[in-house]
């Protein structure tokens, strides 16, 4: 099992930043996939930025060159820096982490999230 505490919501204008943490806990040697979603208002939950532990982030189109997923794997964490933020990035944002465990020979996933953190861009 993981544990996903997410801190770093907000309100801010448009045109500004926020920076997203993630802090994990438990089995995190069975890491396998890790990043970002949002969910806005009246919408589907949204892939913003993942990887796998071991590569590079891919981002969705709307945040490409905007957002910036990285991670201190000292201090287990996981960020999500946001720049040049507009009001279509206003969502709840998640944290996720999936881990791979080995079942009878089988490879089997599981997925946990964050609580949400709510991020509110307008004048």
């Amino acid at each position: 099992q993981v544990h996903l505490m997410e801190s770093g919501g907000g309100l801010v204008q448009p045109g500004g930043s926020l920076r997203l943490s993630c802090q994990y806990s438990g089995d995190i040697s069975s890491l396998y996939h890790m990043g970002w979603y949002r969910q806005a208002p009246g919408r589907e939950r949204e892939r913003v930025a993942t990887a796998q532990v071991a590569g590079s982030p891919t981002y969705t189109d709307a945040v490409k060159g905007r957002f910036t997923f990285s991670r201190d794997r000292a201090a287990n964490t996981m960020y999500l820096q946001m720049n040049r933020l507009k009001p279509e990035d206003t969502a709840v944002y998640y944290c996720y982490a999936e881990i791979m465990y080995m079942e009878e020979g089988d490879s089997e996933y599981e997925e946990y999230w964050g609580q949400g953190t709510q991020v509110t861009v307008r004048t």
